[in-house]
């Protein structure tokens, strides 16, 4: 693993305190990024990938379906096989030194599962019956849960194939990303031999009981009724040509829990003060507890919690011969400038409610002992970030607090 380098702030925020972010993209070999769709997740990913970088560590950001203009920007390329980097020049325009290499790459669930077969079926005359296949192209309607398991591979791949130290993955809204969570244990259940055989045909040495006889007479009786005998007889050719390679898939998918729980992964919530996205936000972390993975903590993203010192209208003092429209435009500012303390109160209370929350359930927190809880808040940058300079302004507010 490639040594970690001081991150590059800014003079403005020399002095604020690390986040709890600031380690993990220091020292995790995984992260992942959930939350409810909207609200910021796929650039809070790439930023904290931005700064893994910074940092002096070989970043991927495992992408689902970024914006066009950040994609262009990170120049992700469109149906690509594989992570490609971020090219150097559009990183040395940031005007900072980036000590690490930042790569990235929009997951695509085909070239996962192809270079899955390649590894576990042994022969290219294997791997070719299996691709010839006319169901392999639809596996994902035939399994449950297959497409969540083909990201879960990805992700367990290019974290331990040594060629990077983290991979910051961005996942789909929260109601899949609780498929693909479950996806190994759900893939595990499905691969049992005992199931698989009912499917295949009898001969080659495999002998059946009279309850799996009985259990594939039915099965063929209403596959064949349903799609036909054609359809039938490719499942059992699809199957078959798998045969083997179950325990190997199995076992991969344990491997990719193992990783997920273990300390080596952390789970990061992104929400918005949007009522519906807190909802989505509080729903994941009951999950992710339940399922004994390591939430680190949240992310208010888009909020006004710090109002980063700005003052208020009453701090201008008018002349005693100002005019009377020029007091009126006063007030009218100092209504709007109510407002403003409105929405920033209402935002820090809603960081202080996730910070109460995450101390009670993040196993962080529990293991850092900072008592106040895993919850940071950035700033509302004026609009969705699409180009690399605004992702490195998100990247350092991400890695460094300032309460102002």
């Amino acid at each position: 693993m490639s040594s970690s380098r001081p991150l590059d702030v800014r003079p403005s925020l020399a002095d604020a305190q690390p986040t709890f972010l600031e380690p993990l993209v220091r020292s995790k070999r995984v992260i992942v990024c959930a939350g409810a769709g909207g609200v910021g997740k796929t650039t809070t990913a790439a930023a904290l990938g931005l700064a893994s970088a910074l940092a002096g560590r070989r970043t991927l950001v495992l992408t689902i379906d970024p914006a066009r203009r950040l994609a262009e920007a990170m120049g992700i390329p469109e149906a690509s096989r594989a992570p490609a980097p971020v090219p150097r020049e559009k990183l040395t325009m940031l005007g900072v030194p980036v000590h690490g290499e930042l790569d990235a790459w929009m997951l695509s669930p085909e070239v996962v599962f192809e270079t899955m077969v390649r590894r576990l079926a042994g022969d290219e005359a294997r791997v070719q019956a299996i691709l010839a296949n006319r169901l392999y192209q639809h596996l994902s309607k035939i399994v449950a849960g297959m497409q969540e398991y083909t990201a879960a591979e990805a992700l367990y791949s290019l974290s331990t194939e040594g060629k990077y130290d983290l991979v910051v993955l961005d996942t789909p809204p929260s109601r899949n990303a609780l498929a693909f969570l479950e996806a190994p244990r759900k893939l595990s259940m499905f691969l049992d031999e005992r199931v698989i055989g009912v499917f295949l045909p009898a001969g080659g040495g495999q002998k059946k009981g009279a309850f799996v006889r009985a259990a594939s007479d039915l099965a063929e009786r209403v596959f064949t009724k349903a799609f036909g005998e054609g359809f039938y007889k490719d499942l059992q050719d699809f199957l078959g040509a798998f045969s083997g390679m179950f325990g190997g898939m199995r076992a991969h998918a344990e491997a990719v829990r193992r990783l997920l729980s273990s300390d080596e992964a952390a789970f990061v919530l992104v929400t918005s003060p949007e009522p519906a996205a807190l909802a989505e936000a509080g729903f994941f972390q009951e999950k992710i507890t339940q399922l004994g993975l390591p939430f680190e903590g949240y992310v208010l993203n888009r909020s006004w919690a710090y109002t980063r010192g700005f003052g208020g209208p009453e701090e201008i003092v008018l002349p005693p011969a100002a005019e009377e429209h020029q007091r009126v435009a006063l007030r009218k500012l100092g209504q709007l400038a109510d407002g403003e303390r409105w929405r920033a109160q209402r935002d820090r209370d809603l960081l202080a409610r996730l910070r109460m929350d995450a101390a009670r359930h993040s196993l962080g927190a529990a293991a850092r002992g900072d008592g106040g809880g895993a919850a940071i808040a950035t700033p509302h940058l004026g609009g969705a970030v699409e180009d690399l300079a605004g992702l490195a302004e998100l990247a350092r507010n991400l890695v460094h607090l300032d309460n102002a």
